[in-house]
């Protein structure tokens, strides 16, 4: 009995749910049909809209048609009563000769006679008739004016609602990725009626496509695009690639989209490394700002104490670089190195080293910095060095404090640069080819060039006192900065003929 009641009981359960959705299900299909009436009704209306407007446009143009006929048959009409008003003028005039010729045959007098006639004929000579052309102006012929709409109506009894746009194809020989742009171009089928274009884009760590919940996330709109080609400009390449598709759209659908096309980005990223940074500096949460923290430091003032310099000043030991390791793209954290900076060397690394290639950044200093430092160095720089004492690090120096400076250092050596300081400076490392160089970031001038000996993978470097600094990456190698040789920047820059080069 129990038994029996719990297996009807899970059959009521059971249909009840079905019946739930089932009745969902109803509800469905009435919102359906009430959104079917009210797309029925705007469609019918904008049908008839679509239809008022042709028709409009049809009256438009018979009136406009009517009015040339019309315009051409006054002309003609004029011209015809024009030359009908002038035979009459010279019919009335040889009227009225005849009649004076016929009373001077009257005439019984001789002299009398003869002057009638002389009178009679210099009238003759200037008399209308023999003044008048005889061929009308205008002829009866309105057969330019005839109009044959056959293909016009074979046109409209083409008439279809409006179609889907084709397909748009990404040409990816003609799409370039460079100066942290992307410009994209598309083809579409000749004979497409396109209003304009959608284009769609996202960065990812993958080159290959995911499933379809995958491909539906994360993607940018840009919309009302014109012309089968696009440039997104002031991207940073925070991923390896980027993915593209596009849709054509004319006045009543978008079309499908296109083929998802996957280009290389190319671009540098890293954070700052909290875990290694010297106690008085705050590395944002994001990686990409470091602060002066002027109480961050208390606990290493006893241990520190003597050990250190003031930034800016010679270095009291100097360590030689240590063999290179085998490279790696992320060093080991300073909780496992057991290692952070200390002294006075307020330095941050990032947390990639680089040991190939072209590489490039952007520091930006706040404006009450005092003193900052860029470049890059060794992984193994010392706790207590500060960036450009040792020959394990290269850099360029900004000290504000007292007065405006710039110096590039490497080796505890130092060379002073004459040029104005950007507010934003740009870092390019062409490991490869050994060469370290800074630019002002706006304008691209040469500031100074390093040809470097490196002799293990660099991590970008950073340095600051009573300031903060704001990293920059996901940038290309600007296109104007490919490596040249010392010499030939020489050629490219004012600046760097007025620079030696610290190696």
């Amino acid at each position: 009995m129990e038994a029996q009641k719990e297996a009807l009981s899970r059959i009521v359960t059971t249909l009840a749910a079905k019946s739930e959705e089932i009745q969902s299900f109803v509800e469905i299909l009435e919102e359906i049909a009430e959104k079917v009436e009210e797309n029925g009704a705007q469609a019918k209306a904008d049908l008839q809209e679509e239809f008022d407007q042709l028709y409009a446009v049809m009256n438009e143009m018979r009136d406009t048609m009517t009015a040339r006929i019309e315009d051409e048959q006054h002309s003609k009409m004029m011209a015809v009563e024009t030359d009908m008003q002038a035979c009459q003028m010279a019919l009335d005039n040889s009227t009225q000769l005849m009649d004076m010729a016929a009373d001077a045959l009257q005439e019984t007098d001789p002299d009398a006679f003869s002057q009638a006639a002389k009178r009679i004929k210099d009238r003759v000579t200037m008399s209308p008739a023999f003044r008048l052309t005889l061929k009308p102006k205008v002829t009866d012929n309105m057969s330019h004016l005839v109009a044959d709409f056959t293909e016009e109506r074979e046109a409209l009894r083409k008439l279809d609602f409006l179609p889907a746009p084709a397909t748009p194809e990404i040409d990816t020989e003609a799409c370039r990725v460079e100066d942290n742009t992307v410009t994209v171009v598309w083809r579409v089928p000749e004979g497409s009626r396109v209003d304009h274009f959608l284009l769609e884009y996202r960065q990812t760590d993958t080159a290959a496509m995911g499933g379809r919940a995958k491909v539906e996330n994360g993607w940018q709109l840009i919309e009302d695009i014109e012309e089968p080609f696009y440039t997104i400009l002031g991207l940073a390449f925070n991923q390896k690639f980027i993915q593209l598709r596009a849709r054509a759209c004319n006045k009543a659908v978008a079309g499908d989209y296109s083929e998802v096309v996957t280009l290389e980005t190319k671009a540098l990223n890293f954070k700052l490394d909290q875990t290694s940074c010297h106690a008085n500096l705050k590395v944002t949460e994001d990686g990409s700002s470091v602060e002066w923290d002027a109480m961050g430091g208390k606990g290493q003032l006893q241990e520190t104490k003597g050990r250190g310099s003031r930034p800016g000043s010679p270095a009291k030991t100097m360590r030689p670089a240590s063999p290179a390791k085998s490279p790696a793209k992320r060093p080991a954290s300073a909780s496992k190195r057991g290692d952070r900076f200390t002294g006075e060397s307020y330095t941050v690394l990032a947390d990639v080293t680089l040991d190939e290639g072209q590489h490039y950044w952007e520091v930006t200093a706040q404006p009450e910095c005092k003193s900052y430092t860029l470049g890059v160095a060794y992984r193994n720089l010392g706790k207590f060095d500060q960036l450009g004492k040792t020959n394990t690090s290269w850099c360029l120096h900004v000290n504000n404090w007292l007065q405006n400076t710039m110096s590039a250092k490497h080796n505890n050596k130092s060379k002073q640069l004459d040029v104005p300081i950007p507010e934003r400076i740009g870092v390019y490392l062409d490991y490869d080819n050994l060469v370290l160089s800074f630019h002002d970031a706006q304008t691209k001038q040469l500031l100074h060039q390093f040809k470097a000996k490196f002799q293990q993978p660099v991590l970008p470097a950073f340095m600051t006192w009573c300031g903060g600094l704001t990293v920059q990456t996901g940038l290309q190698v600007p296109s104007n900065l490919e490596f040249k040789t010392v010499q030939e920047s020489k050629k490219v820059s004012p600046a760097s003929s007025e620079l030696s080069v610290l190696e």
